[in-house]
């Protein structure tokens, strides 16, 4: 992902809307010279160049762990995301469990955010401890890239359902996202700001993985489609550094740089650089965001400050059905209607495949289930399916099997990216809320 900001309370999608390298699990490990690279998207070498698929299938019952932000910015993506998550684990044991025995998920660990990396090390650090096959999370592309060879290395397969910093493609064997990266969103979103008349484009953006990647994959689409970048663009030094609270300076730059419209890319500090935009008179119509700031705003800026103004989201707009789906497990889990859906779909894929991958292999750890996700996935064709019990009918009949689930992903590629995906756009509304308007379908080569 990677979204967050001060007042994302619900999105209300109105209308059609220490490295520690601890044993590993008992059924994936790697030999006694590994060592832990540093959490960089530089990283040369596989983390888990070292794991191994047992040569005997582990058959006890499949654990999954989680590593979501139930602290910090990001604390809003916890209950979709846990909802995704849980949801899938009762349809799996609905259907009669993996290998005959209920799915668990434990432990649930707090990733917390970027702005303490000690939480999500010391998460990472509990899901080894706890010899976990299946970690799901994290839900920011920064804290993954803390975490993911410490986690990777411990041979515990990652699957990210929000996930989108294209440092993070193909960096680990053992890392899967059922969310795409950001040239998918960079895509779309470059395009939809020139096919709606914009030639001169600023860019407001804080210096992470995630604004820096997505906003050079934007750029890109935007100049391949005749655009231009009049500040901001990338390689000019002008991004600010987050946390930041005041924006006089940058706002006055990108409106002096005479844009036709202005990209904010951020996340809490979008509701300080809105305000300013206001107050030097800046047209709110003309402002694009991303999954980091596409919120609702309602409690956080007067009616119609926003109106007109547009933003992506990664991933299918939920049916529905599937939002009552979530909404009721939140509100029987945790006592209260689900609000926001970002990325349920894609936690629910994430669990989904995993369990698929240990049916398909015939166990329950982390090498097999490694070994058999793309498999699932579709990645070399097989019977289409789209539910849990669906799948599992197909896989004993034997061949290869497609999961084709709600999130609406391709296969896995080489990079262990979803192929394709869904992109959504949304017009903010008079209430200052994303109301979604259309779906775009990239491939993540785009």
């Amino acid at each position: 992902m990677i979204r967050s900001t001060k007042g994302l309370k619900a999105l209300a999608l109105a209308g059609a809307a220490s490295v520690l390298l601890a044993a590993c699990s008992s059924t994936s490990t790697p030999s006694d010279d590994t060592s832990s690279s540093s959490a960089s998207a530089s990283a040369k070498t596989d983390p888990a160049a070292a794991c191994e698929a047992p040569s005997s299938p582990s058959q006890d019952a499949l654990r999954i762990g989680t590593i979501l932000p139930s602290t910090g910015t990001l604390a809003y993506l916890n209950p979709p995301a846990e909802s995704g998550v849980g949801l899938a684990v009762e349809d799996i044991n609905a259907a009669g469990g993996v290998l005959g025995q209920d799915v668990t998920i434990d432990p649930s660990t707090d990733s917390g955010d970027s702005n303490d990396l000690t939480v999500s090390s010391a998460a990472a650090t509990q899901l080894i401890d706890a010899k976990v096959p299946v970690a799901i999370g994290a839900e920011s592309s920064s804290v993954t890239l803390n975490v993911i060879d410490q986690i990777t290395a411990a041979c515990i397969v990652q699957i990210s359902p929000a996930n989108t910093a294209t440092d993070l493609s193909g960096y680990s064997s053992y890392y899967f996202r059922t969310a795409p990266p950001d040239s998918v969103q960079g895509s779309a979103l470059g395009q939809q700001i020139v096919d709606d008349g914009n030639a001169n484009v600023a860019f407001i953006v804080f210096n992470d993985t995630y604004g820096t990647g997505l906003r050079n994959s934007t750029q890109a689409s935007i100049e391949s489609s005749g655009g231009t970048v009049v500040y901001g663009a990338e390689g000019e030094g002008q991004e600010f550094p987050p946390g930041q609270t005041t924006f006089s300076s940058e706002v006055t730059a990108a409106i002096g740089a005479d844009p036709d419209a202005i990209v904010i890319l951020a996340f809490d500090e979008t509701a300080s650089i809105v305000p300013e935009l206001v107050s030097q008179g800046w047209d709110m119509s003309k402002v694009y965001m991303s999954d980091g700031n596409t919120a609702d705003y309602s409690e956080d800026f007067d009616p119609g400050t926003l109106e007109g103004a547009k933003g992506t989201i990664p991933g299918a707009f939920p049916s529905t059905d599937l939002q009552a789906r979530f909404s009721d497990f939140y509100q029987r889990t945790a006592g209260s209607p689900l609000a926001d859906y970002s990325y349920a779909q894609e936690s629910y894929d994430a669990t989904i495949l995993a369990a698929l991958a240990a049916v398909k292999g015939g166990g329950t750890d982390a090498g097999t289930i490694q070994a058999n996700m793309a498999g699932v996935s579709g990645a070399t064709d097989g019977t289409e399916c789209s539910t849990f019990e669906e799948c599992v009918t197909a896989l004993d009949g034997g061949g290869d099997i497609h999961y084709t689930g709600p999130s609406g992903i391709g296969p896995f590629d080489d990079k262990n990216d979803p192929s394709s995906a869904f992109i959504g756009i949304y017009q903010f509304d008079g209430d200052n809320k994303p109301v979604y308007q259309t779906a775009v379908e990239g491939t993540a080569g785009d």
